[in-house]
C-alpha cells in the first residue's frame, strides 16, 4: 500500500508553515480566495515560502481567479503547484507553467471518470465534500464508498479529514494523498475551529495516523 502524501492547507503564518513541515508535511497550501478565513495575502505568503526548509511542495489554491491574479501571485510567490477549485476549465488550468490539480466537490451526479478525462492534464483530482455556497475546507466528509478504484488520475482526498478518522479514509480509499485544513486548527472556546490557526499537536498527530496507516496497510 502507498504511503499517502499529506498536505497541510490554508496556512496562514510562518510558524503554522514551519510547524507543518517539522512535522513530515510533504506539502503546505495557500488560500488566494479573499472570501475565505483563511485567506492569504501576496506578501504574507511570499514570506510563509521564504521560511520553509528544502522539498516542501507548496499550493496556491484559487477560485475562479482572474488569469492575472494568478500571474500576479507568481511573479512574487514561489508556488510549485496550482490548485483549482472553481469552475475553471482545463485549458485555464494549464495557461501557468506549473502543475496543477483539480477540484471536485462530490456532488450526487458527479462522474469521477469523466472528471480524469475533462481534466486529464491534471497532476491528480482532489475530491472534497460538497456544501452548496462553500468551495472548500468545509469540514464535512462524504461517502468514501462513491470513490472508484480505477481512475486514470492520481487520488487526493479532502473533505472533513482529523487525526480521528484520517487512519480510516487512507485505509478505505488508499489515496496518493490526503489535505487537511479544519481539521488540524486551533478550537475556539466555543468549540468551533479557529479559521487559519494550527495545532501543531493535531497537524503531528494527523501525519502520524495518515503515515502509520499506509505503511501498514490493510
Amino acid at each position: 500500500m502507498t504511503i499517502p502524501r499529506v498536505k497541510i492547507c490554508g496556512i496562514t503564518r510562518i510558524e503554522d508553515g514551519l510547524a507543518a513541515a517539522n512535522a513530515g508535511a510533504d506539502a503546505i497550501g495557500l488560500v488566494f480566495y479573499e472570501p475565505s478565513p483563511r485567506f492569504v495575502t501576496v506578501a504574507r505568503a511570499a514570506a510563509i515560502c521564504a521560511s520553509l526548509p528544502p522539498f516542501v511542495t507548496t499550493v496556491g489554491l484559487f477560485v475562479d481567479a482572474t488569469q492575472a491574479d494568478i500571474e500576479n501571485v507568481l511573479s512574487q510567490v514561489p508556488l510549485d503547484l496550482l490548485q483549482f477549485h472553481g469552475d475553471e476549465p482545463a485549458e485555464f488550468c494549464s495557461r501557468f507553467s506549473r502543475p496543477w490539480i483539480k477540484a471536485v466537490r462530490m456532488k450526487d451526479d458527479v462522474d469521477l471518470y469523466q472528471c480524469a478525462v475533462q481534466y486529464r492534464q491534471a497532476a491528480g483530482l482532489l475530491v472534497d465534500s460538497y456544501v452548496a455556497g462553500i468551495p472548500g475546507g468545509t469540514g464535512e466528509t462524504f461517502n468514501w464508498d462513491r470513490l472508484p478504484k480505477d481512475l486514470s488520475l492520481p487520488v487526493v482526498l479532502a473533505g472533513g479529514l482529523q487525526p480521528g478518522n484520517v487512519a480510516d479514509a487512507v485505509a478505505q480509499v488508499r489515496p496518493w494523498a490526503v489535505d487537511v485544513s479544519g481539521g488540524v486548527e486551533q478550537k475556539t472556546v466555543q468549540g468551533g475551529r479557529s479559521g487559519g490557526i494550527k495545532d501543531p499537536a493535531a497537524i503531528r498527530a494527523f501525519i502520524k495516523s495518515a503515515k502509520t496507516r499506509g505503511v501498514a496497510g490493510v
